[in-house]
């Protein structure tokens, strides 16, 4: 029988409901008491051991929690065939994609999960989530993944694109890695467990800012924030990554202050290709870096990443690397 180590965050999952209406989240015992409840059947299926991390609504995860996942993994790697973090929806696809890259070559399946109605509600979709989770965590697949409704999504490429539907997650420009259906289907996109060695890269520079970019903002405010030790920039542009003429200066000034500027799309699908227009080609002049087809909660998690662990002068060459399956430069979009 597969042993499967639950790394405990909290979440919707096992949260409660007060008399005003608001969800909270249970005190630890009670909270980990919940989520095994789900479904007692699965001792069937595998052996489960429940490790806390922390009992958080996921809008206050923060680097620091990813740092502890990493090293709890790691501690436990050799002892376990697979890891379920149960999470809350907010920030899961920022942790999905930070852990894809601190955890890089991973052999074994990282599986996050949670939900969008508390277990102890009759409709709730955490005990399906769970299940499915557990039961992807045993199989013949490895890397970081997101396991939510119906769908496999590598960790690299998920979103967040809904705050009520059941399937609250949405693979970004790539295919699934599978789905579920009466049998849980895996795609010819997921990659096979392996037994080289766990190689661990942790840490992440948690000053980064991502700025959404409006007509007619006050450039002049926001060029304060490079003197307030932000160390990276996201920057949304309009269509295939175009930046308005006023922002020039914040890219001038930033390369100065050798703090980096990633320019992304506003658009959900597609892919930045700032050559095609003047207002995105003087911006790669400046120094801007290009995302290409990658999602902002990667985006921003991969800088957060490379800065922590390569100089400036790199991290161009760092951004457009593909590490995890983040990336694909050559423009191909599903």
């Amino acid at each position: 029988m597969k042993k499967i180590l639950i790394l405990f965050c909290g979440g919707t999952i096992i949260m409660q409901e007060t008399k005003d209406g608001a969800l909270v989240v249970n005190k630890k015992e009670k909270a980990i008491k919940s989520l095994l409840n789900l479904e007692p059947r699965l001792k069937e299926l595998a052996k489960l051991d429940v490790y806390y991390v922390d009992n958080i609504d996921s809008t206050n995860m923060n680097p620091k929690h990813w740092d502890r996942m990493t090293s709890i993994i790691a501690e436990n790697y050799d002892k376990y065939d697979g890891f379920v973090i149960t999470h809350g929806t907010d920030t899961m696809a920022y942790t999905a994609s930070a852990l894809s890259f601190s955890l890089q070559d991973i052999g074994k399946p990282v599986v996050l999960t949670g939900a969008q109605v508390p277990a102890a509600k009759i409709e709730t979709d955490g005990r399906r989530n769970f299940i499915n989770a557990v039961t992807v965590a045993t199989m013949d697949i490895a890397g970081t993944m997101i396991v939510f409704d119906e769908e496999i999504i590598l960790g690299s490429r998920a979103s967040k694109v809904s705050e009520s539907k059941l399937d609250a997650f949405e693979t970004i420009n790539w295919d699934l890695l599978g789905e579920i259906r009466i049998d849980i289907r895996l795609s010819d996109e997921h990659k096979p467990r392996h037994n080289r060695p766990l190689n661990i890269i942790n840490g992440f520079e948690p000053n980064v800012i991502a700025i959404n970019m409006t007509p007619g903002v006050s450039v002049k405010t926001l060029m304060t924030i490079l003197d307030t030790g932000m160390k990276g920039i996201v920057l949304s542009g309009y269509g295939p990554g175009n930046i308005a003429y006023d922002y020039l200066e914040i890219i001038k000034k930033a390369k100065e202050k050798k703090i980096p500027v990633v320019v992304t799309t506003q658009c959900l699908e597609g892919a930045t290709s700032m050559h095609l227009y003047d207002v995105g080609k003087q911006a790669l002049d400046l120094g801007a870096i290009q995302t290409y087809d990658m999602c902002l909660e990667c985006i921003t998690t991969k800088l957060m990443w490379a800065l922590k662990h390569f100089p400036y002068k790199k991290i161009k060459e760092v951004m457009h690397t593909n590490y995890v399956g983040e990336i694909n430069k050559e423009g191909k979009i599903y």
